[in-house]
């Protein structure tokens, strides 16, 4: 019995790139929704007032997925997307969500821990247009120690969405002391690449003190710089910083010849020169979902 099934606890419309998707629909806007629970407990959850609490505590109205869909397109939304909390837990309700936006013209967005097992995920894959996983580090010490999980079922879902041909793209936030070892950076770096290709796109994220891990700092700038920068030594061609406007980390540049293609600042597209999905300079197809 799916408890949560129907009880949206967050229905919202953002803007595409706060989930962060950067190569998705640029300017759009998706109607996020989320229910109660996560399948982790990690230490610096942001929302964990939702995350890890029980349908009991948060009582909320059914809303069909019917519903969910009629208010999406209200909103002007280009797509319904599962977030904030951990679509797994009410996976019956995104994927019933997802069919009947289907129905209605709309993409579906996953936003994942990753921590699924492979044949439920097959069976979602074509239901939806694109998955954020948030890689939590390159550690299974850190996934069992912070997050109460463990690392290589993440890794077996990256690589089977990324063989399946749905757009993926991944986010690391980075922790002091806990995950932004230079050496292990590097090791993720490598890994996206050889397992997932260089077009995918790498997102390091800044910390915020949060929850459980409030003695921590932020994220230096510093550390943010030097990971774009292992990752692009690396050989991936879009590597991206977040949480850290101004930090020069959020345009898109084509992997070919350099030139600016899509100019942001925080969840604000300022410039978008992708004509067709390419560049305008060269003509080099840039990956993503752009129509």
């Amino acid at each position: 019995m799916a408890l949560a099934y129907g009880r949206a606890v967050a229905l919202t419309p953002d803007p595409i790139e706060k989930k962060p998707f950067f190569h998705v629909l640029p300017g759009q806007r998706a109607f996020s929704l989320a229910t109660v629970g996560c399948n982790f407990a990690c230490r610096f959850c942001q929302n964990f007032d939702i995350s890890q609490a029980s349908p009991e505590e948060i009582p909320v109205p059914f809303r069909s997925p019917d519903e969910i869909v009629r208010m999406a397109r209200a909103s002007q939304c280009a797509t319904l997307a599962f977030t904030y909390t951990e679509p797994v837990v009410f996976y019956e309700y995104m994927a019933d969500c997802a069919k009947a936006g289907r129905e209605a013209g709309l993409r579906s967005l996953m936003i994942s821990n990753g921590f699924i097992r492979p044949e439920p995920m097959k069976a979602l894959l074509p239901l939806l247009a694109a998955v954020k996983v948030d890689f939590k580090a390159f550690s299974d010490s850190f996934y069992r120690d912070v997050c109460e999980g463990r690392l290589q079922p993440v890794l077996d879902i990256m690589k089977l969405v990324a063989q399946s041909g749905v757009w993926l793209e991944i986010v690391t936030l980075l922790i002091p002391t806990l995950n932004d070892g230079e050496d292990e950076l590097r090791r993720l770096c490598a890994w996206v690449r050889a397992e997932l290709g260089p077009d995918v796109p790498l997102h390091f994220s800044r910390f915020h003190p949060a929850y459980k891990l409030r003695s921590l700092p932020p994220t230096p700038y510093e550390t943010l710089l030097r990971a774009r920068e292992i990752g692009r030594e690396e050989g991936l061609h879009f590597v991206y910083i977040g949480n850290a406007p101004g930090l020069g980390g959020e345009v898109t540049s084509c992997p070919a010849c350099g030139t600016p293609v899509i100019r942001r600042q925080g969840f604000q597209v300022l410039e978008n020169r992708l004509s067709e999905g390419r560049c305008p300079s060269c003509q080099k197809a840039i990956p993503g979902l752009w129509k």
